[in-house]
């Protein structure tokens, strides 16, 4: 997604005060994907970032699979028919789809792009392979996190303390675990989430520095010419 707009704003130096003597400039909204094996912590981590980040929200997902008990159209999922599906998929409305055990599951793009014009920051909860057509699609428009475990034993440790699945599931999902970690390196950033509140900041750190990019910043290239003339003017006063 293009962001030659990045410099259309009118804002000049000395007018892009916020009143408490810093300079605001306008910012594109950002995609932010973070992946990791089951039980890493990525649930945890993405809610205490959506609580800490208040121009931040969770994309949510269409899916043709029906509602289950206490889920609500729009919050959970956007439930739709295999026919909606198929539309949103062939006419350019989804920035990935994947089909899960009969059931499409996809992401729409109107919203993202929404948020994203109007500044605000996008949560992507996808794995590798999601992550990379979400890549593809939105280009410098999204960062992307891979969350890891401290050790192979903390993520077991973490699998069996949730206690929701049976042994069995949990060994499947231990097996699985190497081969989605095995991806980590197509990732922007890795953080190893051993003590959850720095997890947190490592991955609010990330966020900022994101929102610091040049190209990201409207108006920063009229703000720095009339910089360099309010200076001009100055010196030949």
């Amino acid at each position: 997604m293009s962001t030659s707009n990045a410099n259309t704003s009118n804002v000049k130096a000395g007018d892009a005060s916020t009143g408490n003597g810093r300079v605001a400039l306008k910012r594109r909204g950002l995609g932010m994907i973070i992946s990791s094996p089951s039980g890493a912590g990525k649930t945890t981590l993405s809610r205490l970032l959506l609580q800490s980040e208040p121009h931040m929200m969770m994309s949510v997902s269409v899916t043709t699979r029906p509602p289950r008990p206490g889920e609500v159209d729009g919050r959970d999922y956007h439930f739709v028919d295999e026919a909606e599906f198929v539309r949103l998929r062939d006419s350019g409305g989804l920035l990935e789809w994947a089909e899960v055990f009969g059931n499409f599951y996809g992401t729409p793009r109107q919203k993202v792009e929404e948020a994203f014009e109007q500044g605000r920051d996008v949560l992507f909860d996808v794995d590798w392979q999601g992550a990379q057509q979400i890549v593809e699609a939105l280009r410098c428009d999204v960062v992307t996190v891979f969350l890891l475990p401290p050790s192979g034993a903390a993520l077991q440790e973490r699998l069996r303390t949730r206690a929701q699945d049976p042994e069995e599931v949990i060994r499947r999902r231990m097996a699985g675990a190497a081969g989605e970690i095995a991806h980590w390196a197509e990732y922007q950033y890795v953080v190893i989430n051993d003590v959850v509140e720095e997890a947190l900041a490592d991955i609010r750190a990330i966020l900022r520095a994101e929102h610091l990019k040049r190209e990201r910043r409207q108006g920063l290239s009229t703000f720095a010419r009339g910089l360099i003339a309010e200076l001009e003017q100055l010196r030949t006063a």
